[in-house]
């Protein structure tokens, strides 16, 4: 694929998270947006697991709006960094509450950057991918019996029903283990899917049944409610949370077709809508419910576990419309107040004398209502310094390329070449190629060469240009080339000459060779004489 290709790869995902028939709260935590999607598994107790992942969910969200600038390593060292942070902040809230003591989650997040996926990965969470009819899986879970699996000691059949398979070797949290993720790169193609889920799902659903389910729902959203009603139907006793992402191919990265989708958020991290919102700058929605409950027992579940509002009613559990999120800018307008949480509620000396952190007191309502306005107000501020230095570097950018640009081209016309001009040869001004289809040379002198008489060794060369220093070093050069083109033209005909005196010479050998065979010469003749004449003396 070309890199062309790749700048008009995007990605349309959804979301769908069920607390099961079994638990009495989601620990799970799931995103999907256009340009991120994760699923986190919180594990540690009631309040626990939902904190940690949610807290991941709140650590890695800005990817959604911070741009890598199409650099893949720099998008690399972001989740990594952002993965890193969830863990800190992990480990300082459970040091603050010990009641959250023990709590962690998996993370397994992908990003979409110049046609290249980019996943974090640590914990028993899994990525999918299902190319050209064919599902593979991207992640290896950091667990016990996938420990037992590749050491040979089980099979992947025996691992289902093993007693240890809960048991994560790797997680962020509130543990003494190696927090960094398993960091990947693949190339993406336009049609692939990704599947990512929590081990609800993946821990009862054969792979064979993942892939035939993917294949045959064609919408995400669909195929995300199929996944985890039918991990539900197959005895699931976890919570159970599906993340689908595909990867579109639009022409013109401003037309109808480009997905432009509203960020949604499943399982806990739903609670912190308007949190979210703030750190991607944009509004965001609770992710869609299961439309359907399989048996009574789930349905049953369902009714005992929602909490319809005033505003909201719903029927069998499921929403009657999705919770929205909105950024502060838009709350503030509305007169909305945000519910702070625990840890921001201020402690305030009253009037009388006495303190109080009772966000119910007006004068600590009014504190925190205060410190919410001075954070509006630093966060604008920053914002737009930020504005206004981003403009800055913009310009200085554009100014320097320019500058570059510039330079670039006034050094290219002092530079000569030599080239094929029709079937002349031609001395050129400027650099032998060009730049978005327009050329940085052009002829300014013919020369007295004529290509097609040229060895093929300098047509060769002069199809590509012969560079030179400067004017004079291309004339000088044009006329080495014209006089070893005489030479060897004089070569050619010495050689011609020498092949015809040298048949001459064959033609007339054989004629000197006949006549010498006809006539004795006269020095045999002469000395057959004195012989005879003594064989005369001895016969008389």
């Amino acid at each position: 694929m070309t890199s062309a290709e790749h700048s008009t790869l995007y990605m349309y995902s959804t979301t769908v998270s069920d607390v099961g028939t079994v638990r009495s709260n989601n620990q799970d935590s799931s995103f999907a947006g256009a340009h991120l999607v994760a699923i986190c598994d919180g594990m540690g107790g009631h309040a626990g697991g939902d904190t940690a992942s949610t807290i991941a969910i709140r650590s890695l969200a800005h990817i959604e709006k911070d741009s890598a600038g199409g650099d893949v390593a720099r998008a690399t060292a972001i989740m990594e960094t952002s993965t890193l942070a969830a863990h800190d902040a992990i480990v300082g809230k459970a040091k603050r509450e010990r009641k959250l003591a023990g709590m962690g989650t998996t993370i397994t997040a992908i990003t979409l950057v110049s046609g290249y996926w980019v996943l974090a990965h640590i914990g028993d969470s899994r990525a999918y991918l299902l190319r050209d009819g064919a599902l593979m899986r991207l992640t290896s879970d950091h667990s016990y019996v996938q420990h037992l699996i590749d050491t040979k000691r089980i099979s992947e059949s025996e691992a289902r029903n093993h007693p240890q398979r809960n048991v994560v070797m790797r997680v962020l949290g509130d543990f003494d283990i190696d927090a960094r993720p398993d960091i990947s790169i693949r190339v993406a193609y336009p049609g692939d899917r990704l599947l990512l889920c929590s081990d609800g799902l993946c821990g009862v659903l054969e792979d064979s049944t993942i892939e035939e389910t993917m294949l045959a729902a064609t919408d995400p959203e669909e195929c995300a409610q199929r996944l985890v009603s039918m991990a539900l139907r197959a005895g699931s006793t976890d919570n159970v949370t599906a993340v689908l992402a595909d990867a579109t191919l639009a022409l013109n990265a401003d037309s109808f077709d480009v997905p432009h989708q509203t960020p949604l958020i499943g399982g806990a991290a739903s609670a912190s809508l308007d949190a979210i919102a703030d750190i991607v700058n944009e509004p965001v929605a609770a992710a869609p419910a299961l439309i359907a409950k399989s048996s009574p027992a789930e349905r049953a579940a369902a009714l005992i576990q929602s909490r319809p509002s005033d505003d909201d009613t719903a029927v069998g559990g499921i929403p009657a419309k999705p919770s929205v999120g909105h950024t502060s800018e838009v709350r503030e307008e509305t007169g909305e107040l945000q519910d702070p949480d625990t840890g921001e509620i201020p402690v305030v000396r009253k009037s009388n004398g006495r303190y109080s952190a009772d966000p119910n007191d007006p004068e600590v309502a009014a504190a925190i209502h205060h410190e919410q306005l001075e954070k509006k107000k630093a966060a604008r501020s920053r914002r737009f310094r930020g504005r206004v230095a981003a403009t800055i570097t913009v310009i200085i950018a554009v100014l320097a390329l320019c500058g570059i640009a510039g330079g670039a081209y006034m050094w290219s016309q002092r530079q000569y070449f030599l080239a094929k001009d029709g079937d002349t040869v031609a001395i050129y001004q400027g650099v032998p190629t060009d730049i978005f289809g327009i050329k940085l040379s052009h002829p300014v002198e013919q020369t007295n060469l004529t290509f097609s008489e040229l060895p093929e060794g300098w047509q060769n060369q002069l199809e590509a240009g012969i560079n030179v220093d400067d004017y004079d070093a291309a004339v000088a050069k044009a006329d080495q080339i014209e006089q070893e083109l005489r030479k060897t033209q004089q070569q050619r005909k010495d050689e011609e000459a020498r092949r015809k005196a040298a048949a001459k010479t064959q033609k007339d050998a054989p004629e000197q060779t006949k006549k010498g065979t006809a006539t004795p010469s006269p020095s045999a003749s002469s000395s057959a004489s004195p012989s005879a004449t003594a064989e005369e003396k001895d016969s008389k």
